[in-house]
């Protein structure tokens, strides 16, 4: 047991070097913890080895709402991004009222976190209102330490509930010694409170029984004390740290996100395809940094190699903003007002053609003609108007976005040269030369001028991309998305670049952007092909050098293919 260990105390020299040893170490993890969470845990565990504390809890203040709830605009209780809300929301302000006393805080402490050496603890978070009634509370209003020799004595008369004393009964732990030490801001105001609990004669002791407790547990000394708060105060400041870059990384993201509700206002009929498209490529990622031999063994990715991915994913399209709308939504081969113009034209001629019918039998019947010659008259019109029927349907027919046929396009090349004669006495085609070219291109709804502005969008892209000073972690997002239409044989598009020139984080982008592509159900142009097929699609671009083997292996092996359905 605890109890019956023989662990003799540090000396003064050797508490002094430990301490002092102990000081650089936490101030070389504290500056480099950017993760929130990680950085309370890290605030905790150093706060109670260099005070010698067997168990402790950290609090972080955050704002309250009107009615005191703490939940301000729906986010959920214990959500880091409420976190930031200590800072922007507490108020600059003292919390003493005139006569010198203590005042209630307009804000709650959170109980984020709790450790404890001796015993497992299962704990909930929580939240304190900020008020006398708790040492908590109280190290937040007076802005200093409290230190509290005796927990069940020094409380029980001041009307103050240090501890929940029913979690103890519960656990079998006794709270004696406590020291709460409030966490300053750069600007010296508290954003949080570090509660430490039992500090331990011997370091390694465990306390489990009541003798353990009566024997093993000294109230925090003066030395505690000074260490507790020079620590305190490195960890405020680095938790204010923590939380701005969390809050700008945030505000980053939401700047990313209302960026792709700009892409997908212009083209409502890929929404989604944007961040599907970063969820698979991260989640690639993520499988081929778990790959320890071949070709991807040596490839590994950061946390912050996943958010560049991410981010790259989500933003490559973004460059469609500076593509017309018309092209960019375009359906079918023909716009609507074309094809409009070509049903308005047609009706003209069959009025036309009608007119002239009527003409020449009126004329006929004038002159006594006979009724065969009347009869070859309606002939040659219903013949015309029969043509005119004709020329409708291979319209709508070519208009599709499909496969055209060579029959069809044949049959096109004939009634481009039809004519008619307008209303001013001019031969006109039935068919402009523009409206012929649409409808003649082979596969899709592009003709090669509207396919060169819609590639354009990646040239839009990288220049939108290259504007925003990315920092070093993140410097590779431009040269990401600008890679995303290249192919490793060189048929890809802006630069045409070839194997190793593409990085492989873009060749990552490239498989989930048509896999998605194909699979997608909301274009307008095409039908969304199945999985089976679309992967089979995948396939045969590897087969003919365009996109990465060994990345497509992983992306069906992994069944990466799976996480957007």
């Amino acid at each position: 047991m605890g109890s019956q260990q023989s662990v003799s105390e540090p000396s003064p020299i050797e508490r002094s070097r430990y301490e002092r040893n102990e000081l650089l170490a936490i101030s070389r993890a504290l500056s480099s913890e950017r993760d929130i969470r990680k950085l309370l845990d890290l605030i905790l565990n150093k706060s109670r080895r260099i005070t010698g504390a067997d168990a402790g809890s950290v609090y972080v203040l955050e704002a309250a709402d009107a009615d005191g709830n703490g939940q301000p605009d729906g986010l959920a209780f214990g959500d880091p991004a409420r976190l930031p809300r200590t800072l922007g929301e507490v108020g600059r302000r003292r919390f003493l009222t005139p006569a010198g006393g203590l005042q209630s805080h307009p804000a709650r402490l959170h109980f984020m976190l709790s450790q404890n050496d001796s015993v497992p603890v299962d704990f909930k978070e929580f939240a304190l209102p900020v008020d006398d009634t708790s040492l908590a509370g109280r190290a937040v209003l007076a802005g200093r330490p409290i230190n509290v020799p005796d927990v069940g004595q020094a409380t029980a008369s001041a009307g103050i509930s240090a501890h929940n004393r029913s979690f103890d009964d519960k656990i079998g732990y006794r709270a004696r010694s406590m020291l709460t030490v409030p966490m300053l801001s750069a600007e010296g105001e508290v954003i949080g409170v570090i509660q430490l609990i039992n500090k331990k004669r011997r370091p390694n002791q465990v306390l489990s029984t009541p003798a353990d407790f009566d024997d093993g547990v000294v109230p925090f000394d003066e030395r505690a004390e000074e260490m507790a708060l020079a620590l305190a105060s490195q960890a405020g400041v680095c938790l204010e740290n923590a939380i701005l870059y969390d809050e700008i990384r945030r505000l980053f993201e939401s700047f990313v996100d209302a960026s792709v509700t700009a892409i997908e206002s212009r083209d409502p009929t890929t929404s989604g395809h944007s961040r599907r498209v970063a969820t698979l490529s991260v989640a690639l990622a993520e499988k081929v940094d778990a790959v320890e031999d071949g070709p991807l063994g040596p490839l590994h990715f950061s946390r912050e190699d996943l958010r560049q991915i991410e981010y790259a994913g989500v933003l490559h399209d973004f460059g469609k903003v500076g593509v017309r709308e018309q092209v960019l939504v375009k359906a079918k081969k023909l716009y609507d007002y074309q094809l409009e113009a070509i049903r308005l034209r047609l009706a003209y001629v069959r009025k036309s053609v009608e007119a002239e019918s009527l003409r020449q039998q009126m004329e006929h019947m004038r002159r006594g003609g006979s009724a065969e010659a009347l009869a070859a008259i309606e002939r040659e019109q219903g013949e015309q108007l029969a043509a005119l029927d004709e020329c409708w349907r291979l319209v709508l027919t070519a208009n599709e976005p499909t496969l055209l046929e060579q029959p069809v396009l044949a049959r096109l090349a004939e009634v481009a040269a039809w004519k008619y004669v307008d209303e001013v006495g001019q031969s006109r085609p039935y068919l402009l030369p523009e409206e012929v070219a649409a409808l003649q291109v082979p596969r899709g709804s592009l003709t090669p001028l509207e396919r060169l502005q819609i590639e354009s969008h990646v040239n839009h892209t990288v220049a939108f991309l290259q504007t925003i000073p990315w920092g070093r972690s993140l410097r590779k997002v431009p040269q990401i998305a600008a890679a995303h239409h290249e192919l490793l044989n060189g048929a890809g598009y802006p630069a045409g670049l070839r194997g190793a020139e593409i990085p492989v984080e873009a060749r990552m982008l490239t498989i989930a952007d048509i896999f998605d592509a194909l699979t997608a159900a909301d274009r307008p142009y095409k039908a969304a092909v199945p999985v089976h097929r679309a992967l089979a699609i995948l396939e045969s671009e590897v087969k003919t050098g365009r996109c990465d083997a060994d990345l497509f292996r992983v992306f069906v092996g992994a069944e990466i293919y799976k996480r957007t359905f």
